[in-house]
C-alpha cells in the first residue's frame, strides 16, 4: 500500500513538473507577448518576465520591440525631367502595438518592406533629378509620410528613411562634369574681368599720381630695375641715362610755343565810283518842291528810304544824300 502511494506521488509530480514545464513562457525585456486562447486574441498583452500559458489551448507570440533597420533594394525609374536613376534606401521602424502586428498583416516586416520600394519607385517618378542629388532631406520625408500612413493600422511605427545613393549614368556624369567645367570657366572668366577692371582703374591713378612728380616716375624705374637684377640670371641694358631723358624732356616743354595760323584772307570790296562834292549852296530836302527848284541837268536828291543807283544800298543818312555822279 506504502510503496502506491509513494508511485503515485512520484507520477503526480511528475506529471506536475512536465505541466510547469510545458506552461512556463519566458518574455525577454525588448518583446511583448500576444495570447491566443483557442484561437482568440487574449486581451492581456504579457509584459516581460516569466509568464504561464495554458498547454494545448493557449499560444504565445513573442513580438520584438526593437527598431528595426531594412535596407531596400535599389529601385531603377525615370526621374520627372526623363532621367534614368537607380535609387537604394534604408528604412528604420518599430512595433508599437503588438497585437495589431499579429492580427492585422501576416508579416509586418515583409509589407513593410513592399511598401518601401513601391514608394521608393513613386518618389523617383515624382521628383526631379536636381531634388534627388540636392534636396534629399525632403524626399525623404516625402517618403517616410508615405510610408507611415498604412503601417500605422499594422502596429507599425515608421521612425525614419533615408535615401542611401543615387546611381546616374555614365553619360549624364560626364555631361554633368562638363557643366560644371563651364560653370567655374564662366565663373572664372567674371573674375579675371573683374580684377582687370580693378586693376585698370588703378593704374590709372597712379599714372595721374607719377604725372604730377616726374620724380616719382624715375623711382619706380629703379625699382622695376632692382625687381629685375634679383634674380641673376639677365643683363639689362639702359642706352639713354634718364637724366637726359628728363633734359630733353624739360626742353620741350619750355619751347618756343608755335607759331598761329595767318588769317583767312578777306575780299577785297569793289572799288567805289568815284563821287563828285555836292555844290554847298544846294539844299537837301526830300520834297518834290526842293526837287523842282534844283537848276537843269543836277541830279535829284535821293530819299532816306530809297537806295543809292548803281550799289543797292540804302543811304547812310536820314535826311538823304547827293547820289554818285557827274555835276
Amino acid at each position: 500500500m506504502l510503496e502506491e502511494l509513494v508511485v503515485a506521488a512520484v507520477a503526480a509530480g511528475s506529471a506536475g513538473a512536465l505541466y510547469v514545464a510545458s506552461a512556463a513562457r519566458v518574455v525577454k525585456q525588448y518583446e511583448r507577448g500576444v495570447v491566443l486562447r483557442l484561437g482568440r486574441l487574449r486581451d492581456e498583452i504579457r509584459p516581460p518576465g516569466f509568464t504561464m500559458i495554458v498547454p494545448g489551448v493557449d499560444r504565445l507570440r513573442k513580438v520584438n520591440m526593437q527598431i528595426v533597420t531594412m535596407p531596400v533594394p535599389a529601385q531603377e525609374g525615370i526621374t520627372r525631367d526623363n532621367v534614368t536613376v537607380r535609387v537604394d534606401a534604408v528604412v528604420y521602424f518599430k512595433v508599437v502595438d503588438p497585437a495589431e502586428a499579429v492580427i492585422q498583416v501576416e508579416d509586418y516586416r515583409f509589407a513593410v518592406s513592399q511598401m518601401a520600394q513601391t514608394s521608393l519607385r513613386s518618389i523617383i517618378g515624382k521628383s526631379d533629378l536636381d531634388d534627388l542629388l540636392s534636396n534629399r532631406e525632403k524626399l525623404n520625408q516625402g517618403l517616410e509620410l508615405m510610408l507611415d500612413s498604412p503601417a500605422i493600422g499594422w502596429g507599425v511605427h515608421i521612425d525614419r528613411v533615408e535615401i542611401k545613393d543615387v546611381s546616374l549614368p555614365e553619360t549624364m556624369k560626364r555631361s554633368m562634369s562638363r557643366q560644371a567645367e563651364a560653370e567655374r570657366e564662366r565663373r572664372a572668366r567674371v573674375i579675371n574681368a573683374d580684377a582687370e577692371l580693378l586693376a585698370s582703374k588703378k593704374l590709372a591713378e597712379a599714372a595721374a599720381t607719377m604725372s604730377e612728380q616726374p620724380s616719382a616716375l624715375q623711382l619706380r624705374l629703379l625699382q622695376t630695375i632692382v625687381a629685375v637684377a634679383a634674380e641673376k640670371n639677365s643683363t639689362l641694358v639702359l642706352p639713354f641715362p634718364v637724366e637726359l631723358l628728363r633734359f630733353l624732356e624739360r626742353s620741350a616743354q619750355q619751347g618756343p610755343p608755335a607759331a598761329a595760323a595767318p588769317p583767312a584772307p578777306q575780299p577785297a570790296p569793289p572799288p567805289a565810283d568815284p563821287v563828285a562834292p555836292a555844290p554847298e549852296s544846294v539844299p537837301l530836302d526830300p520834297s518834290p518842291a526842293s526837287d523842282a527848284a534844283l537848276p537843269p541837268g543836277f541830279p535829284q536828291s535821293v530819299r532816306a528810304d530809297d537806295e543809292v543807283p548803281g550799289t543797292g544800298e540804302p543811304p547812310a543818312h536820314g535826311t538823304g544824300r547827293t547820289p554818285p555822279g557827274p555835276v
